[in-house]
């Protein structure tokens, strides 16, 4: 993986970065609902094509690998803030995602006793973020009447679930990487 910084997957995560304090603006400020959908969209669409591109244009990069995770965490953390606080999800549910995070994050000091900053992204924790990614939009869309609000509903939960427990699964597995890891690296010497 090379330095480069300036690529267009670095630029696609960045703009999702960028995107989070509008996502937070639009859904708890003026409650404009389909214009945080369409941000909602936009930054699934460039969680996507991130990947890809770096994958097909050869420009995977280190920060890359560190800016595409990151810019998912707020982008997740910002959606459960602010369907949290319009009482769209749970409050239950606006505390288990981040706690996720919280978890792994406590595993970071162990990794670096090994020499590791971060474990790679496993298909598991994409499938998650995939599928919270379709959830949320879905569940602001449920959050108005008629029917197809009902059948977003519906289907924006089943989503939530199904990403919830992938999630959570996801986490698990790299908590057993990590020991995995203590056991069989030696620590790593500092001078």
């Amino acid at each position: 993986m090379e330095e480069r910084i300036l690529t267009i997957p670095n630029l696609l995560s960045f703009v999702r970065l960028l995107l989070v304090p509008v996502f937070l603006w639009l859904v708890l400020g003026p409650k404009h609902d389909v214009l945080a959908l369409v941000v909602l969209m936009v930054s699934g669409i460039t969680d996507y094509l991130d990947g890809k591109l770096a994958r097909r244009l050869n420009q995977a990069s280190k920060i890359g690998a560190i800016l595409d995770p990151v810019a998912d965490r707020f982008f997740i953390l910002a959606v459960v803030i602010g369907l949290g606080y319009r009482d769209i999800i749970p409050w239950w549910l606006a505390v288990i995602l981040p706690l996720r995070d919280v978890f792994l994050f406590s595993l970071v000091p162990f990794l670096r006793t090994r020499g590791y900053s971060s474990l790679p992204v496993h298909f598991l924790g994409k499938a998650a973020t995939a599928s919270l990614l379709y959830a949320f939009p879905l569940l602001l869309l449920g959050d108005a009447t008629g029917t197809v609000a009902d059948l977003a509903n519906v289907f924006g939960w089943a989503f939530t679930v199904w990403g919830v427990a992938l999630y959570w699964w996801g986490g698990i597995l790299y908590a057993f990487q990590v020991r995995r890891l203590m056991v069989s690296t030696p620590p790593v010497r500092r001078s």
